[in-house]
């Protein structure tokens, strides 16, 4: 009986070894065993350097930690970079906005941009397009705004995703302690703070630094350098501190631009398609027709 009872525990040990020491570790990381968060991150990316984690769920994971972190004055849109509608506009003025801009909602103010009397869904102005002249003058455009909700800059991003979620809300008026808006806050922002950027039409491949498109135009990554891009536009961007286009973008603006900044560089108008707190990643070439000037190349 002894050598049955010695025997029975070796020939179970073995193939309960591997799989209970994987889940020790990562129970051990997840359940709050570290001794700090900064512990717990770092239990996480040794779990994910012996493949018991993968690299898109470590990401995603840091990312639900870092936005528990941060506020929503770290990633709003801030006032002098918000697009909005003025009331007393006709929908012709800011119908060229609403579609260079690419955004599916805008602001609408009272004659400054303290006053957000409502959100105007750009998808609403498509019924406007259609109409006739005689249809046009008794369109009123204020009967289609929704809401606009108000939240403080010091509001924390997880609780703000809450309440996306729980009121269907995709859109935020940040205010400031005086009551002034102090910029705007989407929920995409928020959840690209968790997944990354949010894929669209503008992504590239990784191995691609300069995609052409239609009409002329390029979709440039921030880290092409200026010769590169100048060798492939013929162009002759230049700076005697900086090598890439982000680079000189910033520059040139003097700050972080945030997505959808907008700066002429020697006949090229740069347009940021991606963009964080930090650095540029995404930017769309267009180059500047200038008649004067290209009267003199012959």
């Amino acid at each position: 009986m002894n050598k049955k009872t010695e025997d029975k525990p070796e020939t179970a040990a073995e193939p309960e070894i591997a799989p209970r020491s994987l889940l020790d570790r990562l129970s051990h990381a997840l359940l709050g065993e570290p001794a700090s968060r900064e512990d717990l991150v770092q239990s996480l990316r040794e779990a994910a350097g012996r493949d018991l984690l993968d690299r898109d769920s470590l990401d995603m994971i840091e990312g639900v930690l870092q936005v528990s972190e941060m506020k929503v004055r770290d990633i709003m849109v801030p006032r002098s970079q918000m697009d909005v509608v003025d009331k007393d506009s006709p929908p012709e003025t800011y119908l060229p906005l609403v579609m260079e801009s690419g955004h599916s909602r805008f602001p609408m103010v009272d004659g400054d941009k303290d006053r957000v009397i409502g959100i105007l869904l750009a998808k609403d102005l498509l019924r406007y397009l259609f109409l006739d002249k005689k249809k046009r003058v008794s369109f009123n455009v204020h009967d289609m705004l929704r809401p606009a909700v108000f939240v403080p800059e010091s509001k924390r991003l997880n609780v703000l995703l809450r309440e996306f979620r729980t009121s269907r809300n995709h859109m935020a008026i940040v205010v400031n302690e005086y009551g002034g808006v102090a910029g705007l806050v989407t929920i995409e922002d928020v959840l690209e703070q968790i997944v990354g950027e949010i894929s669209d039409e503008y992504d590239i491949d990784d191995d691609v630094m300069i995609m052409p498109r239609d009409g002329g135009e390029y979709v440039v990554k921030a880290l092409v350098t200026l010769a590169d891009l100048n060798s492939r536009l013929n162009t002759k961007l230049a700076h005697e501190e900086i090598e890439t286009v982000g680079g000189l973008v910033m520059n040139r603006l003097g700050h972080v631009p945030r997505r959808g900044e907008k700066i002429e560089i020697d006949n090229l108008r740069f347009e940021v398609l991606r963009a964080d707190s930090r650095r540029v990643y995404l930017l769309k070439v267009t180059p500047v027709e200038q008649p004067g000037r290209q009267k003199t190349k012959k």
